[in-house]
Formats: C-alpha cells, sequence, structure tokens
C-alpha cells in the first residue's frame, strides 16, 4: 500500500505533468484544432459559394436558352407573317394583270369586231352599188349614191337587230 507521502508526491507529479501538458501541449493541439476547424469551415463555405454560383450561371443559361426560343419563335412568325404577305401582293398583282389582260383582250376583240363589221358593211355596199348599177345600168349621181348606200346599210343593220 501506498503511504500518504506517496500519494501526495503522485498527487504533486500529476499536478505538474498537467500544468506542462497545458502549457506545451494543450494550447498548440486546441489552435492545430481550431485552425483546422476554420479550413474545413472555410473549404465549405468555398464549396457553398461555387455550388451557388454553378446554379446562377445554370439559371442564366437556361434563361438565355429560354429566351433564344422565344427569339427563335418570334423570327419564324415573322417570316411566316412577311411570306404571307408577299404572297398575297403577288397574287393581287397577278389577279390585276389578268383582269387587265382580259379587258384589254375584250378591246382587242371589240375593236376586231367592228372593224370587220365596218369592211363587210363597206363590202356589201361596193357589191350592191354594182348590183344596182348593172340593175338601173346607169350612173347615179354622187349623192343619190351615198343616199342608197346609207339606206341599205341601215335596213341591213335593222335587219340584223344591231340598229
Amino acid at each position: 500500500m501506498a503511504t500518504f507521502g506517496d500519494t501526495l508526491f503522485l498527487l504533486a507529479a500529476f499536478a505538474v505533468l498537467l500544468v506542462l501538458v497545458g502549457i506545451f501541449a494543450w494550447k498548440p493541439v486546441t489552435k492545430i484544432m481550431a485552425d483546422r476547424q476554420d479550413k474545413i469551415d472555410s473549404d465549405l463555405d468555398y464549396a457553398d459559394s461555387k455550388r451557388q454560383e454553378a446554379q446562377k450561371m445554370a439559371d442564366q443559361r437556361e434563361a438565355e436558352l429560354k429566351s433564344s426560343k422565344e427569339d427563335a419563335v418570334k423570327i419564324v412568325t415573322s417570316a411566316k407573317e412577311n411570306g404571307e404577305k408577299q404572297r398575297a401582293t403577288l397574287v393581287e398583282q397577278a389577279q390585276g394583270e389578268v383582269a387587265t389582260l382580259k379587258a384589254n383582250a375584250a378591246k382587242d376583240i371589240e375593236q376586231q369586231r367592228a372593224d370587220a363589221l365596218a369592211a363587210a358593211k363597206n363590202d356589201v355596199a361596193d357589191l350592191s352599188l354594182a348590183i344596182a348599177e348593172k340593175l338601173i345600168a346607169k350612173e347615179l349621181d354622187p349623192n343619190a349614191q351615198q343616199h342608197l348606200i346609207d339606206q341599205y346599210i341601215n335596213e341591213l343593220g335593222d335587219a340584223n337587230g344591231s340598229h
């Protein structure tokens, strides 16, 4: 068994050892642990800030992608509208040209008909005059000739229903 003196010596040695450990070991170990905790905290903060930054960049890319899609839709819609406007304009121009061509063709046909009718009237008048001269066997004066021609033409026009 240990004596009181040995116990006292052991307690004193233990107390000195605790003070020495506290001075030489505890402070450096706690400083190392605090430094390690600070490094871990700063690494976690850095990782969190990088994660947030990456999320912001992903959100920004997503917004830009959405914006590009909207712009593409607007461009396509605008191109379709412009195409429809151009098509409508071209159709309208073509219809106008067709109407003009029809009107010109109708005028040409009417003019050719009038020319043909006038030529036929002149031929009929000449033939009528020749027949009348042969039948009458005499030459009529120019006024009488013109009167006979006009009368014959009027009678032909009445018979055809054109007057």
